[in-house]
């Protein structure tokens, strides 16, 4: 598996996403656990979760405990796997979403997520969302705060603009080390925040990677581009839009989900392919001409 950084930590480039793991559909605990072992079999050592990972408040933390399990159970060296959890969205008894940015609930939900992880600190702590409630820079100075106390080594934030991303980075400084987006064939008008993430050597973290790529494979068509690409390269068009992503800067980790061992390790393999110029440049040709970009939920 090749490596990437956040922070300084060494990663592997393609992370894990482990929200599908806990959410509506997910599969029984021995599979997901089956998959999380998988995924570090396959050389993945990025592992992100977050609180708000559940179906309701009844259960909030399942994906952490559940991660936390899962590495507890493993046969294997899991002292290098970085887990990125994050707070600051929350589930309601009715399974709906919710976004408290307040400097004291952000404490307190950290405070928790150490808990469940276990530990003596948290490797990256995430601002899942700006909350329109609270100014931006107070819960951002709250995570400064996290950090300086110990209870975290990492500083990341998710769900940006630009500006967001320059304010974070004005406040954290050097603790500020990853940023969490959606993008994918079907969602990129996160370049702008990847771009600045490449300029400022801020780890990007696409979450939900693989958005419409089930679409552009169903077309049926021998010429659309991920799955002619992935037909002349015998791998799956989810590799091939994986390694189109990796592409596109040294920053990037995407951080597909899985609910099954084996489309985690087709996942995985995508670190190792390395598509050409030509065949970029088809793809990317194909998305500025193709009606893909639209928002997708998730993260």
């Amino acid at each position: 598996m090749h490596k990437r950084r956040i922070g300084t930590a060494t990663t592997s480039a393609i992370g894990f996403g482990g929200m599908p793991l806990s959410i509506e559909g997910r599969p029984d605990e021995e599979r997901a656990v089956a998959t999380l072992h998988a995924a570090l079999d396959a050389g993945i050592s990025f592992i992100d979760t977050a609180m708000s990972y559940c179906l309701n408040s009844s259960e909030t933390g399942h994906n952490e405990s559940l991660i936390a399990r899962a590495l507890a159970a493993y046969g294997g060296e899991t002292s290098e796997v970085l887990v990125g959890t994050k707070g600051g969205a929350a589930r309601g008894a009715d399974g709906s979403w919710s976004f408290n940015g307040d400097p004291a609930n952000l404490r307190k939900a950290c405070e928790d997520s150490l808990k469940r992880l276990g530990g003596e600190s948290i490797g990256l702590y995430q601002l899942h969302v700006p909350d329109p409630n609270v100014p931006y820079a107070d819960s951002v100075g709250a995570m400064r705060d996290l950090y300086d106390a110990g209870k975290i080594r990492a500083v990341g934030i998710s769900n940006v603009s630009p500006d967001q991303l320059r304010e974070a980075h004005g406040i954290l400084g050097e603790r500020l080390v990853s940023v969490q987006n959606s993008f994918s064939p079907a969602v990129r008008d996160s370049e702008p925040q990847l771009r600045l993430c490449t300029e400022l050597g801020i780890a990007f973290l696409p979450y939900s990677p693989l958005g419409g790529i089930s679409r552009a494979a169903d077309l049926g068509s021998p010429d659309t581009a991920f799955a002619r690409i992935a037909e002349s390269r015998e791998v799956s068009p989810q590799q091939v839009c994986l390694a189109w992503e990796l592409a596109k800067s040294p920053v990037i980790i995407p951080i597909p989900g899985s609910t099954r061992p084996t489309t985690i390790r087709d996942s995985a393999a995508a670190a190792d392919l390395k598509l050409t110029e030509a065949e970029l440049a088809e793809l990317d040709a194909a998305l500025t001409g193709s009606s893909l970009n639209s928002s997708v939920d998730g993260g």
